[in-house]
């Protein structure tokens, strides 16, 4: 793969597969590192400000950079940072769901990107209760993930209601046996 196909590469993988990332939980960037707010609008991102190895990354934008909404330089200026951070096992792993991502119908694409915007608005507390409850639920045996996908798929919203109210229930019950010492850091205790 040539430096150009390698670039065009990047800059796909960079714009379209951020709500792929939805699966994982961030490794806790600095508040710097997130976007801002919605009501502010964006700053433009300098190229000059880019170092030498984003500018080499996003090259192939460089003569229409300054013509890129400001939301579009600040994604793929962080997208490249990210990218140079990265080990080699990272970014093929990366590359991997990029594929992944660039396979699905455009329809599962957009379900996704409404989910993570979804997930994106809600509260810290809940988004880690969130991650919590996908990281217990990739601990369980396959057979025993794929019971439970097709209870929640076949419930009616009545029963899906049901189970998520038991579910909080349960979790509950089970920070009272731990103790005030187990809550979770983002909830301050009681």
């Amino acid at each position: 793969m040539n430096n150009k196909q390698r670039s065009v590469l990047l800059a796909l993988f960079l714009a379209a597969a951020t709500p792929v990332f939805a699966q994982q939980p961030p490794a806790g960037p600095p508040p710097s590192a997130s976007p801002p707010p919605a009501s502010v609008p964006a700053a433009p991102v300098q190229w000059s400000s880019l170092s030498p190895g984003q500018q080499q990354l996003l090259s192939r934008f460089g003569n229409q950079w300054n013509t890129l909404p400001p939301e579009k330089q600040q994604a793929l200026a962080r997208g490249s940072q990210r990218w140079l951070g990265m080990t080699p096992d990272q970014k093929n792993m990366a590359r991997q769901r990029f594929n992944q991502w660039h396979a699905l119908p455009p329809e599962q694409r957009e379900a996704l990107r409404q989910r993570w915007q979804k997930f994106q608005s809600l509260p810290p507390s809940q988004q880690a209760a969130v991650r919590q409850n996908y990281h217990r639920f990739q601990q369980l045996p396959p057979g025993q993930r794929q019971m439970l996908r097709e209870r929640w798929h076949n419930a009616t919203p009545e029963q899906r209601q049901h189970m998520l109210e038991r579910s909080r229930e349960m979790r509950m019950k089970r920070m009272q046996q731990r103790g005030p010492m187990a809550r979770p850091p983002s909830r301050p205790p009681r």
